[in-house]
């Protein structure tokens, strides 16, 4: 079985997440795809986070209906920060004796230069295969580049950033996606659902379902 993650925040999971993950799986011939919620987001989103439960169960409802996408609990079942390479040895012990290549690393070009930071990134690098995505670059976005936690990719897309990762040792031998570039943002969803704006259409029916009859993201029920 060939293992592809995508790890994030998903605050909320929206349909730009299960496009990626599609064409990962449609291009590269990959059978499954983990969705990873990380437990300890970055800073930034500290004032509007979502519980930890609420974002993984957000995450099942959006896998539901195609057997190529699974929900991971690791990060949340592991709490603090997550490193991806403690996800990544967990992964490959949970599924030894199953997989029959690398685990592929889906990562947005957005945290290219700042991958060097990352927690033992050289030896991750070896251990995976990179999956770069392209993203659509955002304002919120642009501060992921150079975080040094090491954490997945996150559904806040940017992309096109000016770096060039052919030159860069690190992701020799990465494959470059052509996926599609979806211009959705969590953060905007959040504020559409706060304001009561229209969002139904950019996160999965059973998502929309879920927020609308918790009322996430209304004030005082962050």
């Amino acid at each position: 079985m060939k293992i592809a993650v995508l790890g994030g925040s998903f605050n909320p999971i929206h349909i730009g997440h299960l496009a990626l993950a599609d064409e990962v799986c449609s291009a590269l011939g990959y059978d499954r795809v983990l969705f990873i919620p990380t437990y300890q987001p970055p800073h930034k989103e500290a004032r509007d986070i979502v519980s930890a439960e609420d974002r993984l169960q957000m995450v099942r409802l959006a896998c539901e209906g195609d057997g190529r996408f699974q929900a991971e609990s690791c990060e949340i079942d592991r709490g603090g920060v997550s490193y991806t390479w403690d996800t990544v040895c967990f992964l490959e012990q949970k599924y030894a004796g199953q997989l029959e290549d690398r685990i592929g690393l889906i990562m947005g070009d957005d945290l290219l230069p700042g991958f060097h930071l990352w927690k033992n990134a050289e030896a991750l690098a070896r251990k995976c295969r990179l999956i770069l995505a392209r993203r659509p670059m955002t304002i919120e976005s642009a501060s992921h580049a150079n975080r040094p936690h090491g954490a997945y990719a996150q559904a806040d897309f940017a992309s096109n950033l000016d770096y060039d990762f052919a030159d860069d040792p690190l992701f020799e031998g990465a494959v470059r996606l052509s996926n599609a570039v979806l211009p959705l943002s969590s953060t905007d969803i959040r504020t559409r659902a706060g304001e009561g704006g229209g969002f139904k259409y950019l996160v999965p029916a059973a998502v929309f379902q879920y927020i609308m009859e918790r009322r996430l993201y209304t004030h005082g029920n962050n």
